[in-house]
């Protein structure tokens, strides 16, 4: 690891700020597939079937994944959401610190595979 580390919680306000993203696991798997997201982001408990194909395809468009340490109950009220969420799939990001953020990490990410 090369030290850097991604605020998620600040990722998800920035996104929930904007309103551009998609709730569940199947949107994330359609947006992995297209590349058409900024990141996704999974609760711990999302379903290993779910996170493998969401993790191959996201690889594959080069969209930065990340699993955040909470579970999909406490994911949906950081999103201020009554239910569960599994999956958030964030198209569009206006805060322009938190897309560097982004940027960054999935460049770094990018330097570890190489290696």
């Amino acid at each position: 690891m090369n030290g850097f580390s991604v605020d998620l919680d600040r990722i998800i306000a920035s996104a929930v700020k904007s309103g551009k993203m998609f709730f569940g696991s199947k949107k994330a798997l359609d947006a992995a597939k297209s590349g058409k997201a900024v990141a996704l982001i999974l609760a711990s408990n999302c379903p290993p079937e779910s996170l493998a194909d969401i993790r191959r395809h996201s690889a594959l468009s080069k969209i930065p994944l990340y699993v955040h340490s909470s579970t999909s109950s406490e994911l949906g009220a950081a999103c201020g959401k009554p239910f569960a969420v599994s999956a958030l799939t964030i198209r569009e990001i206006s805060d322009p610190d938190v897309l560097r953020m982004i940027r960054e990490s999935r460049d770094a990410s990018e330097v570890r595979s190489k290696q």
